[in-house]
């Protein structure tokens, strides 16, 4: 239902009403409230047809595809910069698709054109599930905004995720082909795996980071959004020299964006992986030293509770400093998993 009304700033009438459950508002012009009546009776008219014209160019919802993903894409900028950058590669391929095949409208769209996209592309099962993901959400939008009157992306067909593991364990082989020719990388690939912190999490490090006294690392962990203390292996302290705090522990690994450190972070897991494909030893990832991490103390016969709580599972406040509840123990044990390596079994432990 319209109405037309005054705001205590204005000398004007405005108008109001909705349409598909959106609230609409323009100024009529007027001062008198006869003229206001009349344009209330014409603009209601228009409404009824589902003319929003006289609202200005651009207000109702486009349907065609390239200007309402336009839109889309602003929504999905106020997330973050690396959601954006990810929807705006599956988007405009998508869209590329559609494009080709003839389909310029969004209520063209449908679950044939959706699956024959699935088919075209020549990716993991997971990948195509993450574009399916995305396209889902996508269309949701155009349902919200009328455009659409149901997702049909809901009706899709996906292939079959087989599961691989990736992120494998690295076993005593695998390390001692790492650790002899880690290279320029020993370092980074030793806080992997004596600290069981994400590739991510270990670039950012940087030297006011590490408590020398209480052989400890306290920083932010970005996937838990916490402040974690974690134990520092004696092995890790032999291996770095005290600089100024601000100082990153890798530089050649830090940044100040998550996309620049992904890309850098690189270097060290493809040179990890040419090494162990050398010795036609299995693919393995940097988070495979996460996993080796907690299956070592898991054979030392470190509880479950602890070792979760070091790889900073557990909960608690966004800004509490979480220490772990038996940070003696946790350091006596992470002192105890095996070296590995001609470079680190020379390392002085003291």
């Amino acid at each position: 239902m319209s109405k037309v009304y005054k705001r205590p700033d204005c000398s004007k009438y405005y108008y109001t009403s909705y349409f598909r459950g959106r609230r609409i508002r323009k100024c009529t012009g007027f001062t008198q409230k006869k003229y206001a009546l009349e344009l209330q009776l014409k603009w209601d008219l228009q409404i009824t047809t589902g003319d929003l014209s006289f609202m200005g160019k651009g207000y109702y919802p486009t349907s065609d595809i390239r200007d309402f993903s336009r839109d889309y894409l602003q929504l999905r900028q106020r997330k973050s910069d690396k959601i954006y950058r990810t929807s705006k590669g599956m988007i405009n391929r998508f869209i590329c698709f559609l494009t080709e095949n003839g389909i310029e409208s969004m209520d063209e769209i449908t679950i044939k054109a959706l699956d024959e996209f699935i088919e075209a592309l020549k990716l993991s099962p997971k990948t195509i599930k993450n574009y399916v993901g995305e396209i889902r959400l996508f269309l949701q939008q155009a349902v919200k905004e009328g455009i659409i009157k149901s997702n049909p992306s809901e009706y899709v067909t996906l292939p079959p995720i087989i599961k691989k593991n990736k992120h494998r364990n690295l076993e005593p082989v695998d390390l001692n082909i790492i650790f002899e020719n880690a290279g320029p990388w020993l370092t980074y690939y030793s806080f992997l795996y004596y600290t069981g912190l994400r590739a991510g999490d270990v670039a950012l490090l940087k030297h006011g980071d590490i408590n020398y006294k209480r052989s400890a690392i306290v920083s932010m962990i970005r996937k838990s959004c916490r402040i974690h203390e974690i134990p520092l292996a004696k092995v890790l302290i032999n291996q770095i020299s005290p600089e100024s705090n601000d100082n990153p522990i890798f530089p050649a690994l830090y940044a100040d964006t998550e996309v620049r450190m992904n890309d850098k972070i690189k270097k060290p897991r493809k040179y990890m992986q040419a090494l162990l494909e050398a010795e036609g030893r299995p693919k393995a990832t940097l988070h495979s030293f996460r996993t080796t991490f907690n299956n070592s103390l898991r054979d030392l016969g470190l509880k479950m509770e602890d070792r979760q709580a070091l790889l900073a599972h557990s909960s608690s406040e966004t800004t509490k400093i979480y220490t772990h509840p038996n940070f003696d123990l946790a350091l006596d044990y992470v002192n105890q998993i095996k070296h590995y390596g001609t470079e680190l079994k020379t390392v002085t432990i003291q």
